[in-house]
């Protein structure tokens, strides 16, 4: 089935300013690829890059000169043939990916043969800034962080037991080590647990889960 190519260049405004060593932005210009077939449409989106040489104009016509081979049903593996690795390259692969999980009925990541999604680590850039306005940008996602962590920890169904049954905390607390017990109430309840024993459980089972969380 023939292949439809549409390229589109969007901006999307961003909240206040962002602002780094490189410079300051205020939007953030995204080139997308859509693919149809008449049926389905799969979308993918990049964002150019000037360090690495991109701009939205170059991203475009790197997309556009392969135009032809794509139309014609070039697929993922002919794609890395054609195109170096980078935005415009990113923004067809994933158009790609959408466009087969569509057509099969199939989520993309059960396409590419994971047995699930895994949570990916990631970071969060405070802008450069005053000393205030850094300080306040820290303190909101600070909180965020915060209220994140207090409803996986104490508004989540099952967890105290998931806690329990996944942590050598029972193991810990019969220790005979510290000057005092693991709790300081003879209870379940996470609130009541000392900070070592919370911390040295999930560290014990390799799932630092309290250093998740940057509050």
């Amino acid at each position: 089935m023939r292949i439809h190519l549409e390229i589109k260049c969007e901006s999307f405004r961003i909240a206040g300013r962002f602002v780094i060593a490189r410079g300051a932005r205020t939007e953030a210009r995204v080139v997308t690829a859509t693919l149809r077939d008449g049926d389905h449409a799969g979308r993918g989106e990049c964002v150019p890059y000037a360090r690495y040489g991109e701009s939205v104009e170059s991203v475009v016509a790197a997309i556009a000169a392969q135009r032809a081979a794509i139309e014609a049903g070039a697929d993922r593996m002919a794609l890395q043939r054609l195109m170096p690795a980078g935005a415009a390259r990113n923004a067809v692969d994933c158009a790609m990916w959408e466009l087969e999980a569509k057509r099969s009925g199939r989520r993309a990541w059960i396409a590419a043969g994971f047995p699930r999604l895994a949570p990916l680590g990631t970071a969060y850039t405070i802008s450069v800034g005053t000393p205030e306005e850094m300080r306040a940008a820290a303190a909101e996602l600070s909180q965020a962080s915060m209220d994140a962590y207090r409803a996986l920890v104490y508004g989540t169904d099952g967890f105290v037991d998931y806690f329990f049954a996944a942590t050598p905390i029972s193991e810990i607390a019969a220790l005979n080590i510290g000057s005092r017990p693991a709790s300081r109430k003879a209870t379940r309840r996470i609130e009541d647990l000392r900070a070592i024993p919370w911390s040295f459980s999930w560290g014990q089972c390799r799932l630092l889960l309290p250093g998740w969380y940057g509050f």
